[in-house]
């Protein structure tokens, strides 16, 4: 259709400018909607997206920032950019089958997703995993959580020049994940726990690799402090920089060490233990002074807490079964290595396979239709390295789950980026965001 207004622009008004050089044409393009970003009253603002694609908002997360030359006037979040759907994934797999795909969320944390559905599951099922499954849980959870936190320091670090923090924060972590791959067979994503305990038994030597791992940590971190804590760039850099009072933390839900540096001790291992967490000895770091700083020095702390805690779990592991007696929930697979070094042994296999068919009907029938769950629902909230990290299970007594929903720490510690970065520099929006260390998967799961 012709359009015959008179003001109707020419298709030459939408012509990029074109001059001649001699590499060729060069064509200047004009955004032809940049006056909607801007209005009378704040014609001095621009508008600009950090991310998705920046390397320091973790290559899925869009910073939306509203500037005033260098000044941050306004910031929004804008995620989604790492969508899984996980948790209706979930309601359409068995029970432990659910287990794979929770551990995908916070990648950097994987065992704890495990931990608090496998704990979720236990207590609809009204059953506890052995006592030796759960002191090892506590033993993979506090490796875990140093390997998180050194995630945080290094690419903290990298984010904001500190390039030798970021190259010994990796390397710190790769031991983590070594030990984590000899324990459980995989570096992460392991689904190596599961409702009712383990999938199998930590290997003969985990003590002494145990031992060796906290002795060599213990030489490695005083290497921070020369490096990171007492360097005055690094501090200039980070005091007083995405500051967050306690009021500010309560009023948004934030929890983990952005809530702790606030100055409130509220460490779900504390005030509402699990997995046996009250037999342990160790201290809730605190600060007051709620800024990047503080939150960065009470990382460093809790690893010590955590090295701690690694070494009373070691000496509390006793003899015993890693998964419950009852066979309607715990695989007949025994998942022990065989003689050629692959799969379960050889005789468990020749029975189930070849000796007993009610053996086999019954293996076949729980790995393929899963237990059924009575039907209610329960909310189990854990301790992460970003904080409260909580599964709200709903079961119709069937061998799915009916919803799955996840209380994950990034999501809700991500809506206090405003409050940090507002009235602060750009640049400062950076160590901001480093300092609440969201993981996307966990905020888009």
């Amino acid at each position: 259709m012709t359009d015959i207004r008179d003001d109707a622009p020419t298709p030459d008004a939408y012509r990029a400018s074109e001059r001649e050089t001699t590499e060729g044409t060069v064509y200047t393009v004009t955004g032809g909607d940049w006056d909607t970003f801007l209005d009378e009253e704040h014609d001095d603002r621009i508008v600009i997206n950090m991310g998705p694609q920046h390397p320091s908002t973790h290559g899925v997360l869009r910073l939306v920032l509203e500037l005033e030359g260098e000044t941050v006037q306004q910031a929004r979040s804008v995620i989604g950019y790492l969508h899984t759907g996980i948790e209706k994934n979930c309601e359409y797999r068995t029970w432990t089958q659910g287990v794979t795909f929770v551990t995908r969320m916070d990648y950097l944390a994987p065992i704890f997703n495990e931990t608090a559905y496998c704990l979720a599951v236990e207590k609809l099922l009204g059953i506890e995993a052995p006592r030796r499954a759960t002191v090892a849980r506590v033993l993979l959870m506090e490796l875990t959580r140093i390997g998180s936190h050194l995630v945080c320091l290094a690419t903290g670090g990298m984010e904001l020049g500190a390039l030798t923090g970021m190259t010994a924060g990796f390397r710190e972590r790769e031991e983590v994940l070594h030990l984590l791959e000899f324990l459980t067979g995989l570096r992460m994503n392991h689904a190596f726990v599961r409702p009712g305990g383990l999938a199998q038994d930590l290997p003969d030597g985990w003590e002494q690799k145990v031992a060796e791992f906290v002795a060599l940590m213990r030489t490695r971190l005083p290497d921070y402090d020369k490096l990171l804590t007492g360097q005055p760039i690094w501090r200039q850099r980070l005091e007083k920089v995405g500051y967050l009072p306690l009021d500010g933390c309560l009023a948004l839900g934030a929890t983990g060490p952005i809530l702790r540096a606030a100055g409130l001790p509220w460490d779900l291992r504390k005030v509402e233990p699990y997995c046996g967490y009250e037999e342990y000895d160790f201290e809730v770091p605190t600060a007051t002074e709620a800024d990047c700083y503080a939150r960065y020095r009470l990382r460093v702390a809790e690893i010590h807490e955590s090295l701690k805690i690694i070494e009373q779990a070691a000496q509390k592991m006793e003899p015993g079964p890693v998964m419950v007696e009852d066979r309607k929930v715990a695989w007949p697979a025994q998942l022990s290595i065989g003689s050629d070094g692959m799969g379960n042994s050889l005789e468990h296999v020749r029975k189930i396979m070849g000796q007993s068919m009610e053996s086999l009907i019954h293996h076949f029938k729980l790995v393929t239709e899963g237990f059924s769950v009575p039907a209610g629902q329960v909310y189990v909230p854990i301790e992460s390295p970003r904080g409260e990290l909580g599964y709200h299970l709903v079961s119709d007594g069937g061998t799915r789950p009916v919803r799955v929903h996840v209380r994950d720490p990034s999501f809700v510690n991500l809506q206090t980026m405003p409050a940090m970065s507002e009235g602060g520099m750009v640049a400062d929006v950076i160590a901001a965001v480093a300092s609440i260390d969201p993981v996307m998967g966990g905020v888009d799961r």
